[in-house]
């Protein structure tokens, strides 16, 4: 016996209490047979207006993360997403590893996390070196970002950080306000942007972007749902999101 709606694949996500953008785009790229099963990393709405109110934010998150997971593990996912993007970053390579490691035995089963699937989505775009990068986060973020993708062998030639205001404020930036950071972000010699912040809804941006910039344009929930997608067997086609999720 499977479960009736997700025969294919039951999806554990982990994500902020304040996000208001990963589950609806999740759920637009959702194929048949698959579910998305929200658990959410209780913390408060405080503002956010300097290097230590975001650090403050992360603090936050850390202490209610693995409750988050136990609460979806009572549902038996076959695997676990993370909804969240900030701490897998934290640390560079070697601390996104450290947590994933942690987050896997901790719950028994698979984690899909934003930072192994901005890099995996990268490769599958060939010898992508030059990345432009778009962040909702203060500069105490922004330099978490640049660190794991320099530890992954790219270069970020170009950052947007977005200095958003508080973490439920990330989910009001308009589809023009990202229109215009991968403008700002952009020049012939980047070869690929990258969008992290799972409560900014860039995924629809993104793709129309990269059709109009002939360069790949990968919002992070976009990337991360493929890469549960892909190492979870479901190899489906999905419209409307770019190019990851058609061509790979």
């Amino acid at each position: 016996m499977v479960d009736s709606l997700g025969y294919r694949r039951k999806f554990g996500v982990i994500a902020p209490s304040t996000n208001t953008s990963v589950q609806p785009e999740f759920d637009s790229m959702r194929p048949v047979g698959v579910t998305n099963h929200f658990s959410r990393i209780v913390i408060p709405n405080d503002p956010v207006r300097s290097d230590e109110d975001f650090s403050l934010l992360m603090v936050n998150i850390r202490k209610t993360l693995m409750a988050a997971v136990d609460a979806v593990m009572t549902c038996s996912p076959d695997a676990l997403i993370m909804g969240m993007s900030a701490e897998t970053f934290w640390d560079g390579k070697e601390g996104s590893d450290v947590l994933k490691a942690r987050i896997e035995e901790h719950a028994g089963t698979t984690v899909a996390m934003g930072s192994d699937a901005c890099q995996a989505a990268l490769r599958k775009y060939g010898d992508i070196k030059r990345i432009s990068v778009i962040t909702p986060y203060m500069p105490v973020g922004d330099e978490q970002v640049v660190r794991f993708f320099n530890d992954c062998g790219f270069e970020v030639v170009a950052l947007k950080g977005l200095k958003c205001a508080g973490p439920e404020l990330i989910a009001h930036v308009s589809e023009k306000e990202l229109r215009d950071s991968i403008n700002e972000v952009n020049d012939p010699s980047v070869e690929a942007i990258v969008q992290v912040g799972t409560n900014l809804a860039m995924a629809r941006v993104a793709g129309i972007a990269e059709f109009w910039l002939d360069k790949p344009v990968l919002a992070i929930n976009t990337a991360t749902y493929w890469h549960a997608l892909r190492t979870n067997g479901i190899e489906d086609k999905v419209q409307g999101f770019g190019s990851l999720l058609t061509d790979y």
